[in-house]
């Protein structure tokens, strides 16, 4: 897939989907929309999570452990038509969120390229990629993004570096 993305630069259908609790990761993916264009969606689950700290890591965490996916108020229309897809999510417990895990395993992604990107405090992309890679297997990941929450308003040189490296 990457040789056909080098091959193409500029000709691809780009989608920012994402899932924000905090508006940390919605920062983040309102940037690359900014910069990469395309379209942006907004991942929503039906029953939101807590707004308290420590109780959404904590149902983050149960329904990680039970493979717990999330019903969404909305999916993706014509996923089919879009060639890239910019992946955002916050990192909880070393993964990307179950709405995220929720999306993607209700899409068909054959072909396509995956990038992901990820907002955290401390732990990085952790096994994210890992993980979409497992969710979806006809799927091409390529590198990510990890951005601290608390510099994401600051981050517009880190994801236009990241971008340029990727050719957009």
């Amino acid at each position: 897939m990457s040789e056909r993305l080098e091959a193409t630069t500029g000709n691809w259908k780009v989608l920012t989907v994402y899932y924000s609790h905090s508006g940390n990761t919605r920062e983040c993916a309102h940037q690359i929309h900014a910069r990469a264009g395309g379209d942006i969606l907004e991942i929503v689950p039906a029953d939101p999570y807590p707004r308290d700290y420590d109780a959404v890591v904590e149902q983050a965490k149960r329904e990680l452990k039970a493979g717990y996916r999330p019903v969404l108020r909305a999916n993706a229309e014509n996923i089919e038509s879009y060639d890239v897809l910019f992946v955002g999510s916050p990192n909880w417990w070393d993964t990307v969120a179950p709405p995220i895990m929720t999306f993607l395993s209700q899409c068909d992604l054959t072909d396509k390229a995956i990038f992901p990107f990820v907002t955290h405090e401390g732990t990085g992309l952790g096994r994210s990629a890992k993980d979409l890679a497992r969710i979806c297997p006809n799927a091409t990941i390529l590198e990510g993004l990890a951005v601290r929450g608390r510099e994401v308003e600051h981050a517009q040189p880190l994801v236009s570096e990241w971008l340029r490296k990727l050719g957009m």
